[in-house]
């Protein structure tokens, strides 16, 4: 295609002499903190869709154009970004005493660093969920099954609340379901509980576009994300340039 590669990470990017304004960090939670040390003298804006838990945590629907005000953008993880959105919804109905998410991805889509970071994954995921939604006790699981054919990326979320109105949370659950849809249409709501003290929610993501297979939705929606993120930006600029 023409376009400029190399196996030197970070450092290669800025001994290549060029500029840039955005960097997208895809690498592992372990060389995350050194590029972002290369990087961070540049003056580039870099998201980061590796679990290092650094930089200022963003769900494009929840707090993204906010985010953009900083130049060090963490997109948590493909487990935090199916189930912020939800969670963030619900917790502006009732201030949830517990939440639990379980998040079950085929084995296929699931690389090397994927595997490597775990722990982080969990851990990152775990302190997005009590950031944004005020819970003071959440739980996180992951799941990497080998299951043939491969299932879509499913997460299924637990919260308990106290006086939950059933029919208001179904529709913040599908608004929530709604607008992530505008940027990764393979997000759907495929089961919905509730009772008067109790949620659940779980939530698919299959990949669309051609370029993923259709199981790699944990793939899909961090990209996804990404991207609408920076396109924001774009946007953000342009609207700044225009004014000036």
């Amino acid at each position: 295609m023409g376009l400029a590669t190399t196996d030197g990470g970070a450092a290669a990017l800025l001994d290549s002499g060029k500029t840039f304004d955005l960097v997208f960090d895809a690498s592992n939670a372990d060389s995350h903190a050194e590029y972002w040390r290369l990087l961070e003298p540049t003056g580039a804006v870099c998201i980061d869709l590796t679990p290092h838990n650094s930089g200022t945590p963003a769900v494009p629907t929840v707090n993204g154009a906010q985010a953009l005000t900083d130049r060090h953008i963490s997109l948590i993880s493909c487990g935090g970004q199916a189930a912020v959105p939800v969670l963030h919804a619900l917790a502006r109905h009732r201030t949830p005493a517990y939440m639990e998410v379980v998040c079950t991805g085929a084995s296929r889509s699931a690389g090397r660093a994927t595997r490597l970071n775990l722990d982080e994954y969990i851990a990152t995921t775990q302190d997005a969920v009590r950031a944004f939604t005020g819970t003071p006790e959440a739980k996180v699981m992951v799941n990497v099954t080998p299951a043939l054919p491969p299932p879509p990326f499913r997460v299924h979320m637990t919260v308990l609340a106290p006086d939950v109105d059933p029919h208001v949370v179904r529709d913040l659950v599908e608004a929530a379901a709604a607008q992530v849809r505008r940027f990764a249409p393979g997000y759907r709501v495929t089961d919905f509980e509730a009772t008067r003290e109790s949620i659940g929610v779980t939530v698919e993501v299959s990949a669309s576009g051609g370029r993923l297979p259709e199981h790699a939705g944990n793939l899909d929606i961090i990209n996804a994300a990404a991207i609408h993120l920076a396109d924001l930006r774009a946007t953000s600029l342009l609207t700044e340039g225009t004014r000036a």
